[in-house]
């Protein structure tokens, strides 16, 4: 049963995004500057949209919270839509401002469009794409930056980079992983090769010409997780699994892998299990496995990837079919990105660390970060002594 447990609301022209986060501890320090730093970075990347120069998302902690720390309460965040003010009417909740002439009614491929308002009986496909829509992301990004706060008690870290983009292939330099994410955040495609940025800023710039969009890998790497997160037991409480599902959850992301991922299937076995070794704790030469083995941390660096297909809003829009008249039309185009794969890096960021989180507090759970960092320190001088 998951402890950190959290549900998000609103649409994405409504007047907010909110979220409620239940089963924090008491002591986080939690500074909205460090959420907004995120939400900002989600709104940062090469090939963003015209939306990113409407908004600037900051976030707002209205309970839970007292002179900087966690109290125990559920946590509400909000994060206010700008743009609001030019919906109001379109997205009103009363009945005197419905409008049908304004009605959506010709889907997207490869969004909700379609499946959604067949799913829930609508005739006007944007009561669809409003949920569905990537800009709910922006409030799982400032649940995120709760999930990092309460890991950084513990010295836990969470970060990465952007791997591939349009086709473009980055070469992870051999540096400290904190070095790398430095290099990723003073790159405009969050990438650590200088080389690979340059490509993808072509690539990115050529499909904007051409009015399509792009795709790409991202990768989220977890440092100083300590072994035994997550179970073997139950189906469920594998950490892998949980990651999976939670990297699967972001808009537009198809595939996922861990550690050295589909490589597995390429090498024999002898090149893909980590050996173990003990020097003052047990130790691993490689870690081809991604930091999980058999649904629990061991204690190397946990890493993951999401692969982001192109965003389905083409300038160029594919074909599609009328719900009204069933007549064959060119799809209907919203306001969107040619790329927005840094941006993907900063949710799969966030997404990570949530589940992170609730694996820490259900190993070494109590209702305050005392209470966890003794448990916590304790299991660390077991482990050692094994």
């Amino acid at each position: 049963m998951s402890i950190f447990r959290y549900l998000t609301a609103g649409e994405s022209h409504g007047p907010q995004l909110s979220a409620i986060i239940e089963g924090l501890p008491a002591g986080i320090h939690l500074a909205v500057e460090a959420l907004n730093h995120d939400l900002s970075r989600r709104q940062q990347g090469y090939g963003r949209g015209d939306r990113m120069k409407i908004e600037r998302d900051t976030a707002q902690l209205l309970s839970g919270v007292r002179w900087g720390e966690t109290i125990g309460s559920p946590v509400t965040l909000v994060v206010v839509n700008r743009d609001w003010e030019n919906w109001s009417e379109k997205m009103s909740t009363l009945p005197e401002h419905r409008d049908d002439s304004i009605a959506v009614t010709r889907p997207r491929p490869g969004h909700a469009d379609l499946p959604g308002a067949l799913k829930y009986h609508q005739s006007d496909v944007r009561n669809v794409l409003e949920r569905s829509s990537a800009r709910e992301t922006a409030i799982r990004v400032a649940v995120g930056g709760v999930a990092k706060a309460l890991l950084a008690e513990f010295g836990i870290m969470v970060g990465g980079f952007v791997t591939e983009l349009g086709g473009a292939c980055a070469t992870t330099p051999q540096e400290p992983i904190e070095v790398l994410w430095q290099r990723a955040a003073a790159s405009e495609t969050f990438c650590c090769d200088p080389l690979a940025e340059i490509e993808m800023k072509r690539a990115i710039d050529a499909a904007q010409s051409g009015g399509d969009t792009l795709g790409g890998v991202v990768e989220v790497q977890v440092i100083g997780v300590p072994p035994g997160l997550g179970s073997y037991v139950q189906w469920d409480r594998k950490l892998d699994a949980r990651l999976a599902m939670a990297l699967m959850s972001i808009q537009a992301i198809k595939g996922v892998e861990i550690g050295i991922g589909f490589d597995v299937a390429r090498r024999p076995g002898s090149r893909v299990h980590d050996e173990i070794y003990y020097k003052d704790g047990y130790r691993r030469n490689s870690n081809n496995a991604g930091g999980i083995e058999g649904g629990m941390s061991n204690g190397e660096p946990i890493v993951v990837r999401a692969a982001m297909k192109p965003i389905p809003t083409l300038y160029s829009p594919l074909r599609s079919v009328d719900m009204r008249t069933h007549e064959p039309f060119e799809a209907a185009v919203e306001r969107s990105d040619t790329c927005a794969v840094p941006a993907a890096l900063v949710v799969a960021e966030a997404v990570v660390a949530i589940e992170v989180a609730n694996a820490l507090l259900e190993k070494f759970g109590g209702d305050s970060i005392f209470e966890i960092r003794r448990n916590l320190v304790g299991y660390r001088e077991q482990i050692l002594n094994a």
